[in-house]
C-alpha cells in the first residue's frame, strides 16, 4: 500500500503504477489518512456507481450524529451550503427533480444546436494560437474554450466572465482529499463571492428574461416546478465547474499524452477521422477526475469484507479505466482502440450530464488545432498540478514552427 500516495509529487506524476499494484493486492483497501475505502478495479467500480446502498450525501437519512460523522467546521459552511444543493451531491427525490429540469438544457438536439458555436470557438482560438507562434495551450485554448459555451448557456455576459475560472478553481480544491486550511479558505471565499454574483443575475433575469438557463430555470420554478433560490444558485455553479473543469484538463492532459506518443501523434494527424475515438482513449489514459467518493448508507460487502453503515467509499476511475480485466494493453495509447468502456463520466444517476457537450467541445477543439497547426510542437516539459483527485497541469507550452 505505500505506492498509494496522493501528497507524492512521485506519485501525482504518473499514479497508474500504484494503481496496478492495488488491483493486485484486492478489490478493497483501507485508507487510514483519508479513513476511506478505495476500491481500484472495473467492474467494482462500475457496479457501485449503480449501488443504491450509496450516496453522496447522507444527510437525506442520517444527522452528522446518527451517522458517525463530524459536521463540518462552521467557517466552511458557505462552500458547503453552495456544495450540498447541487445535484451532484443530493440523492432522490431531490436530485430527480434538479436534474429532470436542467437535462432540458442537455438534449441531444440543444446540443446539437451549440456545435457551429463550439466549432467557430474553437477554429479562433486554434488561429490566435498559430498567429502568435505559440503559447499555453492550457490559457489559450483549452479554458476559454468550455468557460465560455457553459457562460453562454447559463447567460453570463462577456464582461463578467474573467473571475470564472478562478472562482471554480478555488472551490473545486475543496474536492482534493484532506485539504489544508488555505485552500478551504479560499474555496469559502469564491463560494461567496460567487454566490452573492448570481444571486444578482438571477434577480436580474426575474426582471429582464432571457433566452438562457437561469432564465429558463426561474421560468420553470414559476410554473411550479420548485426550485430553490439556493438550489438555483449551486446548480449554476456546478455546470460552471462540472461544465469546463474536466474538457480543460483532458484537453492538456490528452496533447501531452499525444505528445509523449509521437507515433499515435503522426496518425492522428494522418486521419481526422480518428478524432472521436482519439476523445474516448485520451480520457480513458489520462482520467481528468481520478475519484469519486460516495457515502455508504447501509452495510455493503465487496469480496468478504463488510464495509459499514457510515463509512466512504473512493472509488478510483483513473485505476478502472487501467484495468486489464476490461482493457486490453491498458498502459498502451491506443486511438483506434475499439471498445473502451472507460468511466471517467461516471456513470448511474450521476453520469455527467454534460457529457455530450464535452465530447463536442473537446472534438471540435483537437480537429482545430489538428487542423490549423498541425505542426504543434511542445516546448518544455510541464509541471503538474499538486493535486490528485482532479488531474491537470499548471500549463503547456508549444510553439507552431
Amino acid at each position: 500500500m505505500a505506492a498509494f500516495d496522493p501528497w507524492d509529487p512521485a506519485f501525482l506524476a504518473d499514479p497508474y503504477p500504484a494503481y496496478d499494484e492495488l488491483r493486485a493486492k484486492g478489490r478493497v483497501h483501507y485508507f487510514e489518512p483519508t479513513n476511506q475505502w478505495l476500491v481500484p478495479r472495473h467492474a467494482d467500480v462500475s457496479a457501485l456507481l449503480r449501488e443504491r446502498r450509496l450516496g453522496r450525501t447522507y444527510q437525506h437519512r442520517f444527522s452528522h450524529e446518527d451517522f458517525g460523522r463530524t459536521a463540518p467546521p462552521a467557517e466552511h459552511e458557505p462552500f458547503h451550503t453552495l456544495n450540498d444543493h447541487g445535484m451532484l451531491d443530493l440523492e432522490p427525490p431531490d436530485h430527480t427533480r434538479i436534474r429532470r429540469l436542467v437535462s432540458k438544457a442537455f438534449t441531444p438536439r440543444t446540443v446539437e444546436q451549440l456545435k457551429p458555436y463550439v466549432q467557430n470557438l474553437a477554429r479562433e482560438l486554434a488561429g490566435r494560437l498559430v498567429d502568435a507562434g505559440g503559447g499555453d495551450l492550457l490559457t489559450d485554448v483549452a479554458e476559454p474554450l468550455p468557460v465560455a459555451v457553459i457562460a453562454e448557456m447559463l447567460g453570463i455576459p462577456e464582461s463578467d466572465r474573467a473571475p470564472l475560472r478562478p472562482w471554480s478553481a478555488d472551490i473545486c480544491g475543496m474536492y482534493e482529499l484532506n485539504p489544508p486550511e488555505d485552500v478551504a479558505a479560499r474555496a469559502v471565499r469564491a463560494s461567496v463571492e460567487f454566490s452573492d454574483y448570481l444571486r444578482e443575475l438571477i434577480a436580474e433575469r426575474r426582471k429582464n428574461p432571457g433566452d438562457d438557463l437561469i432564465s429558463g430555470l426561474i421560468a420553470a420554478h414559476d410554473e411550479g416546478d420548485r426550485l430553490t433560490e439556493q438550489e438555483m444558485i449551486s446548480t449554476c455553479v456546478l455546470l460552471l465547474n462540472a461544465g469546463h473543469e474536466a474538457t480543460v484538463n483532458a484537453t492538456v492532459n490528452g496533447w501531452y499524452a499525444l505528445f509523449r506518443n509521437p507515433e499515435q501523434l503522426a496518425a492522428l494527424r494522418a486521419d481526422h477521422a480518428l478524432v472521436p475515438r482519439a476523445v474516448e482513449e485520451l480520457m480513458r489514459y489520462d482520467t481528468p477526475l481520478q475519484l469519486f467518493e460516495r457515502w455508504v448508507l447501509d452495510d455493503i460487502e465487496i469480496d468478504g469484507t463488510t464495509i459499514p453503515r457510515g463509512a466512504e467509499i473512493a472509488m478510483l476511475f483513473g485505476s478502472a479505466n487501467h484495468d486489464p480485466a476490461a482493457f486490453s494493453t491498458p498502459e498502451r495509447l491506443d486511438l483506434t482502440r475499439p471498445d473502451n468502456p472507460h468511466i471517467s463520466f461516471s456513470a448511474g444517476i450521476h453520469y455527467c450530464i454534460g457529457a455530450p457537450l464535452a465530447r463536442i467541445e473537446l472534438t471540435a477543439s483537437m480537429t482545430a488545432l489538428l487542423e490549423t497547426a498541425p505542426t504543434l510542437a511542445l516546448t518544455e516539459e510541464p509541471k503538474r498540478k499538486p493535486n490528485f483527485v482532479i488531474r491537470g497541469l499548471e500549463g503547456l507550452r508549444v510553439q507552431v514552427p
